[in-house]
């Protein structure tokens, strides 16, 4: 069939069947940081869904009702499952929370916090804790080196 056919309703119907947003398998675990995002995010997603319902509901705008309840479903889960975990200063070791400096065999030096998933974002500077990087990294300490994905790294600061 041509698409000069479809009629406008059934796009509307396609866009208003969206998939949830996966959820992981790991344990949720946050930052005081991580939690207060999805507070953030929870907060925005329950605004999102309102406004949509105050358009006219399911009826105006399928698509954006949709997204609302699709975001609203993802951050009320991900806020029932987060475990807040605090860093333990006093830890000389890479854990969940501490920020890690390492130099490369290159000589490059790179750091990262090592955090959940809803937080990580590597290009401003985080790394969640189930990355390959961030396995590699657990429990070591200055001085120490590990098998990165790239190569090997060496630990030059944890924070």
């Amino acid at each position: 069939m041509s698409v000069a056919f479809t009629k406008e309703q059934d796009l509307e119907a396609t866009a208003a069947d969206l998939p949830d947003r996966p959820i992981s398998e790991h344990p949720n675990l946050v930052t005081p940081e991580g939690l207060a995002a999805i507070d953030e995010a929870l907060a925005a997603a329950r605004a999102a869904y309102a406004s949509a319902q105050a358009a006219g509901g399911i009826d105006a705008d399928r698509t954006a009702m949709a997204r609302a309840a699709r975001d609203l479903r993802y951050w009320s889960s991900r806020r029932a499952s987060a475990e807040l975990v605090h860093r333990n200063p006093a830890r000389e070791t890479v854990a969940f929370g501490a920020r890690v400096t390492f130099e490369r065999e290159d000589g490059r030096r790179q750091s990262y916090r090592i955090v959940g998933e809803d937080e990580a974002d590597p290009t401003k500077g985080s790394v969640s804790y189930i990355a390959p990087l961030a396995r590699a990294l657990m429990g070591k300490a200055v001085g120490d080196v590990a098998q990165a994905p790239n190569g090997e790294v060496e630990i030059v600061a944890v924070e």
